[in-house]
């Protein structure tokens, strides 16, 4: 104890200077906060070393960009002028956007006819002089509804819907260009439904989502937790110093990251509110024993409260940054990567603002309360202390009922645990009723969905075998009732070998196939679907499923198809949305089982290290282990999925919810190496650090809550879990350890006696 006694002498003697260093730094954090962006792009969180996402930017990169945006325009009948009209309006000014590669509508698709002169490459209507008569319009109905190129692509198959389709530029600002065009769009102000989909619409949406969050969750966190603290220690001591210490956290944290140009995502986007939790935490052990360590002077006061807490609470953030850390090792996102550092970053800088400033402050400006009479009973009168005297005579007296209480629960949840499903989309991110879901939805039902897929073919893409291959693959797709568009270079081959009179076939001889490119030269559409030098072709096609288990039964059933079908003359690879959810969905259940596994590991070894008994640490890590399997066995039970942000909940439980075992087990011991015995040492551990774990518990699973208050689905799940797996550890902490603790020293007494 000597070396905290120093220390705590030492923060009271440089309590002016520790002061003035912090509120310098956060002066200068602060200010960093104006060079904070958000990066909403799930995409991008690949390494860049990974095949499937290099290919899908590659593809990007050499056909004019690969992010796809849709604008649909719903109405009682789209063949008429009026609607027509409007989607040419819709068309320019999408086309005269900076930033943008392709538009594709109603009124500048291509059409392929034949005419007595030979092969007539044209537009489906000539938007200088849109057809307005009625016979026109329905001729114009009758042709586009006959042609597998317009129907059910660009047009549903009612005739009430059109899709205007258009391609983002890879290099430019994706979330600008979609902002910019929703805002043109809207202010048109069109007398039809207009929906806006696909994924740069929807980083957009993800982004004003994150930001919402940001501005207002972050305020009501602070405002439950102050309520908790309020209600706890009923002192304005015990309300400020927690939110203090929390808050200046947050404040250094982001502005770090803001300094060396990190960006907040979905997930390092948790962190604020995970600081808000977790770095009230320490600060509330820390008030907590100095209000129980009254000397009637205030020096001797601090003193004696960090002497005895310094220990428990420097270890209860060692294994809580050990369950951010573990994200770094067993990640293969970089945002989950990136959110375990700032998030282990953050706990640390709350750790030293606990253990400095807050006394520190203390120290400065506080006043040391006088010293009560109380009888034991008047000591225990508190709600807290009510609580937990039925709960620690229901331990002692059946221990092993609470332990078997505890077993039948676990069971129960490792079936719910292999019920477990993972999800991915980012349709998923968005609540049911939101504007984002339902264009969404109405994609899949009327223009099969907006996930795009591209087949990758290298080689001489002129030759006929490639061409033929493309159809045959193009029809091997179509056998997947998500696959119901799928577009190449080789339908238009086709198209155009039948207005020859040839049959809708694929010429055998590569002179004819010469032939028929020559007069698609020049037509915009080939720049996205060949390259310049015609070494590499694609097949576009569009997924319409988010489920995570069919996009991974149809890439796995395309990869064999693939290796079946390659050939000396070419290579097929694949690559898209679907290839990239299917990666993702790998890493989520790789990032879940890796990082737990880390985080349990080296939290047993920390805590046995410290108490200086590998037993201890594995008795101490029972409570939360426990607590975990409960965890994702709710999940399975609930049908909770496993998506971006769940992933991380197993491995912060473990991180911050052993932090409560910490505290019972050195109290334990503290209690006994001042000779009180075993049933003793456990009373008053559970009614002075039960305390401290019961608000800490409250005020941690507070915090959490408020995330059911989010925009996003993820985030309201992640909140959920975390705030029951706080509940679940307390609870494991307070009942299942000293029931073990109790049980060890009932048989070490009956081996003695005899």
């Amino acid at each position: 104890m000597a070396f905290q006694t120093k220390l705590a002498e030492l923060i009271i003697r440089l309590k002016w200077l520790i002061i003035i260093i912090v509120v310098a730094l956060s002066l200068f954090f602060g200010y960093g906060l104006r060079y904070i962006t958000i990066n909403p792009d799930i995409i991008s969180s690949l390494p860049d070393g990974d095949q499937v996402a290099h290919l899908y930017k590659q593809i990007g990169n050499e056909f004019g960009g690969n992010d796809m945006g849709i604008i649909v325009l719903e109405t009682d009948d789209v063949f008429t002028s009026e609607v027509l009209e409007g989607i040419r309006q819709i068309t320019d000014s999408i086309q005269f956007t900076q930033g943008i590669s392709y538009v594709t509508s109603m009124t500048n698709i291509m059409n392929i006819t034949s005419s007595e002169w030979g092969i007539e490459i044209g537009k489906l209507v000539d938007e200088y002089d849109l057809p307005s008569e009625q016979k026109e319009l329905d001729e114009l109905r009758d042709y586009a509804m006959s042609k597998e190129m317009y129907k059910g692509t660009i047009i549903s198959d009612d005739g009430k819907a059109t899709a205007i389709m258009f391609t983002l530029q890879p290099e430019g600002d994706k979330q600008s260009v979609a902002r910019e065009i929703k805002t043109k769009i809207e202010e048109m102000k069109l007398p039809w439904k207009l929906y806006f989909g696909g994924l740069p619409l929807m980083m957009n949406d993800v982004n004003d989502l994150i930001l919402n969050d940001i501005i207002w969750l972050i305020p009501v966190v602070f405002i439950f937790i102050a309520g908790v603290l309020i209600l706890s220690f009923q002192s304005l001591r015990g309300l400020l110093m927690p939110l203090l210490a929390a808050g200046i956290a947050i404040l250094w944290t982001i502005g770090i990251m803001a300094y060396i140009g990190y960006e907040l995502t979905i997930v390092t986007n948790i962190t604020p509110v995970v600081l808000v939790a977790v770095g009230s935490a320490y600060a509330i052990h820390v008030v907590n024993s100095i209000n129980n360590s009254k000397t009637g002077d205030k020096k001797k006061t601090i003193v004696k409260a960090l002497t005895y807490i310094i220990v428990p609470v420097i270890l209860a953030s060692s294994t809580t940054i050990v369950g951010f850390i573990s994200f770094v090792f067993g990640s293969y996102l970089l945002m989950i990567r990136d959110f375990g550092v700032f998030s282990a970053l953050g706990t640390a800088i709350a750790l030293l603002l606990s253990i400095f400033f807050v006394p520190a402050l203390i120290a400065a400006f506080g006043k040391e309360q006088k010293i009560k009479s109380t009888t034991k009973k008047e000591s225990k009168n508190t709600l807290i202390d009510r609580l937990l005297m039925p709960l620690v005579h229901f331990v002692f007296n059946h221990p092993v009922r609470t332990l078997s209480i505890w077993g039948g629960v676990l069971i129960i949840c490792i079936w719910g645990i292999f019920q477990i499903k993972t999800s991915i989309n980012i349709v998923d991110y968005f609540k049911k009723n939101n504007p984002t879901r339902i264009t969404e939805n109405i994609m899949q039902e009327k223009f099969g969905g907006t996930m795009p897929i591209f087949l990758v073919f290298e080689g001489d893409i002129q030759e006929p075998e490639i061409l033929k291959m493309m159809m045959k693959t193009e029809t091997y797709m179509k056998t997947d009732p998500n696959i119901t568009i799928a577009q190449s270079v080789a339908d238009l081959i086709e198209q155009m070998n039948d207005a020859m009179g040839e049959g809708l076939a694929i010429p055998d001889e590569k002179e004819k196939i010469e032939q028929l490119w020559f007069l698609l030269d020049g037509q915009e559409i080939m720049e996205q679907l060949v390259n310049d030098d015609l070494s590499k072709g694609i097949i576009q096609a569009k997924f319409a499923s988010i489920d995570s288990d069919e996009m991974e039964t149809f890439i796995k059933k395309m990869e064999v198809f693939i290796n079946e079908n390659q050939s000396d003359n070419y290579i097929m690879s694949i690559t898209g949305m679907p290839s990239i959810y299917v990666r993702l969905n790998e890493s989520l259940i790789k990032s879940q089982y890796t990082s737990l596994l880390i985080a349990i590991a080296m939290v047993v070894l920390i805590v046995g290290s410290i108490l200086k008994s590998l037993k201890k640490g594995v008795i101490t890590a029972i409570p939360v282990v426990t607590t975990v399997i409960i965890l994702l066995g709710f999940m399975g039970i609930t049908g909770i999925t496993l998506d971006i942000a769940t992933v991380l909940v197993a491995s912060i439980v473990m991180g911050i919810g052993i932090d409560y075992s910490i505290h019972i087990m050195t109290g334990f011991n503290n209690f006994i190496i001042a000779g009180e015995g075993v049933d003793s040492a456990i009373e008053k551990v559970l009614f002075f650090s039960g305390k401290a774990v019961v608000i800490n518990v409250l005020s941690v699973s507070s915090g959490f809550i408020v995330l059911l208050f989010s925009q996003l689905v993820p985030l309201q799940n992640f909140g959920l879990l975390i705030a029951v797996s706080m509940i679940g550890s307390g609870l494991g902490a307070l009942t299942i350890l000293p029931a073990i603790l109790i049980l060890a020293n009932r048989k070490k007494n009956s081996i003695n006696n005899k």
